[in-house]
């Protein structure tokens, strides 16, 4: 496996993420930001954020196997939500969480959560993007 996640002594433990990534791989993988847009392209979950969520994660799965990989390839993730607030984190979590549940993986790599005005159409409440490695 080209991805080892570690977290170390003085830094906090979280059950949401692991601090440090460690990619031993040569061919690294760049994902567009996956926003909730189904097959289709229609936004799913209008209004929701842990819908959102979750289709985000579902796209993402969807792109790291069209090249042979999975969660497990998964480096750094950034996620970015309209509008956040810390109220906000239980529906993240819960999308994240339902994800994890269906696609059998638990998405868990460095990650940096990041609050912004607006994302590419009005009814997109959040943006995940994913670098994972292969070897």
């Amino acid at each position: 496996m080209a991805i080892t996640l570690v977290n170390p002594n003085g830094l906090p433990e979280t059950d949401v993420y692991h601090q440090v990534s460690i990619a031993s791989g040569s061919k690294l993988v760049f994902l567009a930001g996956q926003v909730a847009w189904g097959p289709d392209g229609v936004t799913v979950g209008e209004g929701d954020l842990a819908t959102q969520v979750e289709q985000c994660y579902f796209n993402i799965g969807t792109a790291l196997a069209a090249v042979g990989a999975s969660f497990d390839d998964v480096a750094k993730l950034t996620v970015y939500v309209v509008d956040w607030t810390p109220d906000k984190m239980p529906l993240l979590m819960e999308g994240v969480g339902r994800a994890a549940a269906k696609l059998g993986a638990a998405p868990v790599p460095p990650a940096t959560l990041l609050g912004v005005a607006a994302l590419d159409v009005p009814e997109h409440l959040v943006e995940i993007e994913a670098t994972a490695v292969l070897d």
